[in-house]
């Protein structure tokens, strides 16, 4: 094993968020990233219906699925499979050929790409995923709900915040704890969709 990866691996099972996430049953530490900036923004609400992008292994939508009760929704899609979770609709393929009838009042995206290590393609790659997220909010969002996208810093990021801010009409970033500091990642929440 190269050593970065025994690294990794090393502060992988130190990290406290991965042994909180196995104690409370979250499927992965990414749970907590969700429950941070739920817990500021306030957005995951009993009978809310919720669309989870690129949701597997599954975490957010286990929270999802935790704050809409009673009444909520939880549609989970990814290319990946995903076992079963409690309260949650589990849909498999890709988000852009998938329909869901009626309108969602969250969005989450927690969209990557398969990485090439060539950071304009993974860059580019990223870009028309999150592109395509944000014409799934077009399509289903109610003009009062809520868009969280992870975010990845490097050169599409400012032409991505330049598209949510054409289509929402408040924009915040977020930074959890949850996430690593190292991490180039940050969470993007929109509110106020502008229909085209």
């Amino acid at each position: 094993m190269p050593k970065s990866s025994k690294e990794w691996l090393r502060r992988h099972v130190a990290d406290p968020y991965v042994k909180e996430a196995g104690r409370k049953g979250y499927r992965s530490r990414a749970a907590f990233k969700l429950l941070q900036i739920n817990e500021k923004e306030k957005f995951l609400r009993p009978g809310a219906v919720v669309v989870d992008l690129g949701a597997a292994p599954g975490s957010w939508s286990q929270v999802a699925a935790g704050n809409v009760r009673p009444g909520g929704k939880v549609y989970a899609i990814d290319l990946l499979e995903i076992a079963p979770i409690s309260g949650v609709t589990v849909l498999k393929g890709d988000f852009r050929a998938i329909s869901i009838e009626g309108e969602a009042d969250v969005v989450l995206s927690d969209l990557a790409p398969n990485m090439s290590g060539v950071a304009t393609v993974d860059q580019a790659r990223w870009l028309d995923l999150a592109t395509g997220a944000i014409e799934i909010c077009r399509k289903l969002l109610r003009p009062d709900g809520v868009f969280l996208l992870k975010a990845f810093h490097g050169e599409a990021y400012d032409e991505l915040l330049k598209r949510i801010k054409a289509a929402f009409a408040k924009v915040k970033i977020a930074k959890p704890a949850a996430s690593r500091g190292e991490s180039a990642e940050t969470y993007v929440v929109a509110r106020g969709l502008r229909r085209l």
